[in-house]
């Protein structure tokens, strides 16, 4: 097996040897170690760095697109350039590039499609205590909407096997992690999380610049994301909500219409009918969205099917 280790990096230059020099070129059950860094429109020579420190594989970006967005187009260069297991890691030296074969090894032994890295998170020094709880909140919001058994939710430490890295389409431009995570639920991917150790803090997060622009933006690509892969149990619900509402309003008015006491109460008919409107309108929306969503994953199962085409690897048999 061939295994890519790739690393998105937006200026980068003083951290990226650091990272560069820890990383392994011996994983058990790989033949050999490629190393992709995707320079996202950086200004501080990056690229150079890069080529000068050891990576096989540079891929620059003209401008800079965000995290995601270099995320997803480093797989697509890792499967197009044959990998069979793709490594993501951070540039700023966060995990622990040792620990990339206890990652590797559930791919290779083909016990998942995707391997997190799950980080101590109550034990890093410079985490503060609000970002430790986002942190397992968030992890815990993603267990119930992916139905993965996941710890560390918004690690950048994972693996990906080939066949998961020809399924997934990033469109986020913020975070890749939480959208991946959604996406392999919907795909049926196999994934799982493995305990990885950190290193020491080299540079401040350039995702969480302030707590409440992390939560927003987490939230919202949350929100998307299960609108997108979910859209009937989305608008099923509010539509429901909308409905039994108006229908207690409703039932509200008739008990007092039959009890003589109605006439002073007709805001009361008035807002059932609204909220029963909205509601039947809702759940409507609710059923197009579904064929929509069905289209979708029409859609999607070409383009894996153009993209294994596109990128099959040569039979040496």
């Amino acid at each position: 097996m061939q295994l890519f280790i790739q690393i998105p990096c937006f200026n980068e230059a003083e951290t990226l040897p650091v990272t560069l020099a820890q990383i392994p070129r011996s994983v058990t059950g790989c033949r050999n170690v490629k190393i992709l860094v995707i320079d996202d429109g950086s200004s501080d020579g990056t690229a150079d760095v890069a080529r000068k420190n050891g990576a096989d594989h540079v891929i620059t970006l003209v401008s800079h697109q965000g995290l995601a967005r270099a995320f997803g187009l480093g797989l697509e260069a890792c499967v197009q350039l044959g990998a069979d297991v793709i490594v993501n890691t951070d540039a700023d030296n966060q995990y622990n590039a040792t620990d990339i074969d206890k990652l590797t090894a559930p791919i290779i032994q083909h016990h998942a499609d995707i391997v997190i890295g799950s980080r101590p998170i109550d034990t890093i020094v410079h985490f503060s205590l609000i970002k430790k709880l986002l942190q397992k909140v968030g992890s815990c919001l993603i267990r119930q909407i992916s139905g993965a058994s996941i710890n560390d939710a918004t690690s950048g430490f994972r693996a990906i096997s080939r066949e998961a890295a020809l399924k997934l389409n990033i469109f986020s431009r913020y975070t890749y992690t939480l959208e991946m995570l959604i996406q392999a639920n919907q795909k049926n991917l196999t994934v799982i999380d493995v305990p990885i150790r950190v290193n020491g803090y080299l540079r401040p997060s350039r995702l969480m610049k302030n707590t409440c622009s992390y939560v927003f933006r987490s939230i919202s690509t949350i929100i998307r994301v299960f609108i997108d892969y979910h859209p009937f149990r989305f608008f099923f619900f509010i539509g429901s909500v909308f409905l039994l509402t108006g229908s207690f309003l409703g039932l509200r008015f008739l008990y007092l219409f039959l009890n003589g006491s109605g006439q002073g109460h007709v805001q009361s008919l008035i807002l059932a009918s609204i909220f029963l409107g909205i509601g039947f309108q809702t759940i409507l929306t609710a059923f197009i969205t579904n064929v929509s969503a069905m289209n979708r994953r029409i859609m999607e199962d070409v383009q894996y099917r153009l993209k294994y085409e596109q990128y099959k690897k040569p039979s040496h048999g």
